[in-house]
């Protein structure tokens, strides 16, 4: 008996040694590549690169900005309600299973078969052109397997005696749905969200086709912008001088600062979340 507890612990420190070999990994491969970019922007990430319109990236901050607020916005409602309809609704039916097929099948599509889908219907077909608005409703759809799944989630955790607690005191299915099955998943609907925008920040290939090329400060949504990552892109297709390379990889660093903040805020706005919950239960 003493020889095999010897033996667990043994492969317990092991497998542990192992994921702690593995987690060391990740981290130095992330500080090696966040200090390469910034290294490698050679001072030119400053005041005036953020916010000249002219020779600065201020049109690019302004146009991912729309971009995110706008997918967001018509992605975030359809993606709660149907995660709320699959976790307290449904059943096991046909129409059910084919719908989770849907989910799955959105979730595995390239995003470049996105952009041709979002250049054909919303561009053309709704004569939207290359806009802001077009582009978010092609990424509105995109993302809507992450909310969808990441909500899903959350509503499963969330546990039968609260349903039950609130039913028993005359509550509906709905109010109860409404006060206290979404209040108490709220941490893992910020989680899918904060998600959502990080995917919307990183995807080029649906943009350059659905909002396009100009480098204009845009006024409303229906027109055409350039967001950071494209513009990163064009910096790196095109660059000839030294100079060049820095102002791609100071564009760089404000998409991996951006990045940062959006993985902070993920942390941080749960935490609270989840502090505020454990004062009200």
């Amino acid at each position: 008996m003493i020889k095999k507890l010897t033996k667990r612990k043994i492969l317990d420190n092991i497998m542990y040694g192992v994921m702690a070999a593995a987690m060391a990994g990740v981290i130095i491969a992330l500080l090696f590549v966040i200090a390469y970019i910034f290294k490698s922007q050679a001072g030119f990430l400053n005041f005036k690169f953020l916010f000249d319109r002219e020779n600065g990236i201020l049109p690019m901050i302004v146009t991912t900005l729309y971009v995110v607020l706008v997918s967001i916005a018509v992605a975030l409602p359809v993606g709660i309600a149907t995660s709320i309809f699959l976790n307290e609704y449904s059943g096991n039916s046909s129409f059910i299973r084919i719908l989770r097929l849907a989910i799955e099948t959105l979730a595995g599509i390239p995003s470049i078969i996105y952009g041709l889908f979002g250049l054909l219907m919303f561009c053309r077909v709704l004569s939207f052109g290359q806009s802001i608005i077009a582009g978010a409703f092609t990424l509105s759809i995109m993302i809507l397997p992450v909310i969808i799944r990441t909500t899903e989630e959350s509503l499963k955790s969330i546990p039968d005696s609260f349903r039950e607690g609130s039913l028993a005191l005359g509550a509906t299915k709905f109010q109860t749905i409404v006060h206290v099955v979404l209040p108490s998943a709220l941490p893992g609907i910020v989680t899918s969200v904060i998600l959502a925008i990080g995917r919307v920040v990183g995807e080029s290939a649906p943009v350059l086709l659905t909002v396009g090329l100009t480098k204009n400060m845009p006024r409303t949504i229906f027109e055409s912008g350039r967001t950071l990552t494209i513009h990163l892109y064009y910096l790196t297709n095109e660059a000839v001088r030294p100079e060049d390379f820095g102002i791609a990889f100071a564009t760089a660093s404000v998409l991996v600062i951006l990045v940062v903040i959006i993985n902070t805020s993920t942390k941080i706005i749960t935490e609270n979340f989840r502090k505020k919950l454990g004062d009200t239960l």
